[in-house]
């Protein structure tokens, strides 16, 4: 490993990885990107962070930072060129998607797991926080003002998982401003910056840099 540079495991289409290489990239500092396997996880992440979820930041001193919230503003307080952090009420915005918003979104998209109810009372819920970033965008143009922020990059990955498990259903919902704004997220350059795909790290793989100065 080359010690200079912090290591990053990540899975390419977790949303909790997605909004970590965001700020990483958005922040211009280079990391040693690992994309990992969910079914067969390195034993150097797990030694790292034995929970086992992505994304884990491992720092050159060895420190570690597992939680994607904390990988963000890990990055942007050290450089942060959109001002993404100097937004109001993005923490409880954040907390809803990461609490009620998932756990609805998790049994919307596996419902066979969880058939207590069928995939549509799931949905339904979800919709309650769609309607509430419906609100918010129809009186600005991102979720916390007028540019795109730390809210932004923390929970679009989400609402692109949540439209992906039926794009039809999605589609017909009435929420204008809310598909305006996360078409606009999937066509920025950073979006596509972040969604390369790259090849299952193992031991002895090639060094693979992400981020950097190039966005």
């Amino acid at each position: 490993m080359n010690r200079d540079l912090p290591v990053l495991y990540s899975f390419r289409r977790c949303p909790y990885a997605m909004r970590a290489r965001l700020s990483i990239r958005h922040a211009m500092i280079k990391v040693e990107l690992r994309e990992i396997e969910l079914r067969s996880k390195p034993t150097q992440m797990l030694a790292a962070s034995p929970k086992g979820t992505v994304p884990v930041l491992v720092l050159a001193d060895g420190a570690v930072i597992d939680e994607s919230l904390d990988i963000m503003r890990w990055a942007l307080l050290q450089n942060d060129p959109g001002k993404w952090l100097q937004v109001n009420d993005f923490e409880t915005l954040i907390h809803t998607n990461d609490s009620s918003f998932k756990y609805n979104l998790d049994r919307y998209k596996y419902a066979d797991r969880y058939p207590e109810h069928p995939a549509g009372f799931y949905r339904q819920q979800g919709e309650l926080f769609l309607a509430e970033l419906e609100s918010r965008l129809m009186r600005t143009q991102y979720l916390c003002g007028s540019y795109f922020s730390i809210a932004d990059a923390a929970i679009a990955p989400f609402i692109r998982q949540f439209a992906a498990v039926d794009e039809r259903v999605f589609q017909a919902l009435p929420y204008p401003a809310l598909k305006r704004w996360l078409a606009v997220f999937l066509s920025l350059p950073l979006f596509d910056d972040v969604m390369s795909k790259y090849a299952v790290w193992e031991p002895g793989s090639s060094l693979v840099v992400f981020g950097g100065d190039t966005v």
